[in-house]
């Protein structure tokens, strides 16, 4: 926890000289005011930059807030629909920069860093995504009214969002084998599975929250319930009081197989016809209003029907990066070890226990036999790629560098393993988003936050 009296009086005291320096901005602006009147009568004086927010040692102000203010403000319009009052949208979108903030923060601490390279790799993506080179995308946003370099920012934090919540969260998710039996047992009944569009408003509660915190929270959800009974328009309501990540977004969770999706929220939308709202739905997290925004049959998706696929037996050698290891340290490193391999100095399973850091280093970085989907999209499409016996370059993916060996491959039924597998996979997907949401929240609870200029 952050917001122990020592750190708090160490913060005011920085943030007293950076108050005095644009106090005397303020004060060499307005004694200049004259003289630049005489020189030019139309010239207006510019209203100085302050503070509004202070997080842990570091501090947003009006203008970085108005900024991205003016920028959800332009996507909120494209997407169409009313539009939240500016009062309330500016308070949603200042907690959401305090988030952002404070997990950037926990990134640089954790060694997480998205280099410009990472994000052109991602906004490339993103443009092939869209059927558009990145010059055209670029031009597509410009015409539409948005800053490119705004854009790009709010990218790298995505990513950087989703690189520190795969760190944090989703390697932390656990499935247990009870789980998987009483899924499978489940699904043996399911003739088809269905895919749901939900939408949700989140109010989440402090981690043990007082009595009088949860009442409070209550009492904010049931008002914003109130409000969609009586006409409210949900992803209004959704950018001005939720605290989920997809607030900004209306809540629209996309659509997702029933298995993909918390069990309570299935449970809560069951008996509800598209376009109707759930009653409160209580987990750990907080309180959640669900919208039903559509449903429909993603045919017969019977695990114990998944087709024929490759199987890879693979292993590596893994430097993860902190404070004291750079990326250009893992990078020189593996390469070093790479050398070692190619001129047949040492084998793959002795330099494993040496220098990988991972659990697989006790057994020379074998990670067994892998169906698609089981390892990192990064680690994946560089896997795909090697023969047999060879061994890739240093790749990066969300937990550092690898080296990658292919020890070989073979074609897999849907053998009672793999059925296992994917089961488990689901069930994951399941949990991960209460997860994320949890975290958010811890991450949000540990800051220390201070609101400046009667902001609340």
């Amino acid at each position: 926890m952050r917001n122990h009296s020592l750190h708090r009086f160490s913060i005011r005291i920085a943030l007293l000289g950076l108050t005095c320096c644009i106090a005397a901005a303020a004060y060499a602006q307005t004694a200049a005011a004259p003289v630049a009147a005489a020189s030019s009568p139309r010239q207006q004086i510019q209203p100085v930059d302050f503070i509004v927010a202070v997080v842990n040692s570091e501090v947003i102000t009006q203008r970085e807030l108005l900024s991205r203010l003016s920028d959800v403000e332009k996507r909120l319009s494209a997407q169409g629909g009313a539009m939240p009052p500016r009062g309330q949208l500016q308070k949603q979108v200042l907690e959401r920069m305090i988030v952002e903030r404070a997990q950037a923060q926990l990134a640089k601490e954790s060694g997480v860093a998205i280099d410009d390279t990472m994000l052109d790799r991602g906004l490339t993506r993103i443009a092939e995504q869209n059927k558009l080179t990145l010059v055209q995308l670029r031009a597509q946003l410009e015409h539409d009214g948005m800053n490119y370099a705004s854009f790009r920012e709010d990218i790298r934090r995505e990513m950087l969002t989703q690189r520190l919540r795969e760190r944090e969260v989703d390697n932390k998710v656990q499935v247990l084998e009870s789980e998987v039996d009483n899924y499978l047992a489940a699904e043996k009944n399911t003739q088809a599975t269905q895919e749901l569009n939900v939408a949700q408003i989140l109010i989440t509660t402090p981690e043990n929250a007082s009595p009088e915190q949860l009442l409070q929270r209550r009492e904010r959800a049931e008002d914003v319930l109130r409000q969609l009974k009586t006409g409210g328009d949900f992803a209004k309501l959704a950018a001005v009081y939720s605290d989920s990540t997809d607030a900004l977004q209306g809540g629209d969770l996309g659509w997702r197989a029933g298995d993909r999706l918390p069990e309570l929220f299935v449970t809560a939308v069951a008996s509800l016809q598209p376009g109707q709202v759930s009653a409160l739905v209580r987990s750990n997290n907080g309180f959640h209003i669900l919208k039903l925004l559509g449903r429909r049959s993603a045919g017969a998706a019977s695990i114990a029907a998944l087709p024929a696929v490759q199987q890879t037996h693979v292993r590596h050698i893994l430097i993860k990066l902190n404070q004291v290891v750079t990326a250009n340290d893992a990078r020189r490193k593996l390469l070093e070890i790479k050398d070692r391999l190619d001129h047949k100095a040492a084998t793959f399973e002795e330099l494993a226990k040496l220098y990988s850091n991972d659990l697989s280093a006790s057994k020379g970085g074998d990670l067994g036999w892998v169906y698609p989907g089981d390892t990192v999209p990064e680690f994946e499409r560089a896997m795909d790629k090697l023969k047999p016996g060879e061994i890739s370059e240093p790749v990066e993916t969300p937990f550092g560098f690898h080296l990658i060996e292919v020890v070989e491959r073979k074609t897999d039924d849907a053998s009672k393993e793999r059925q296992r597998q994917a089961a488990r996979q689901a069930l994951r997907e399941r949990k991960i988003q209460e997860a994320t949401d949890d975290w958010m929240r811890q991450v949000r609870d540990n800051a220390y936050v201070e609101y400046r200029n009667d902001q609340d």
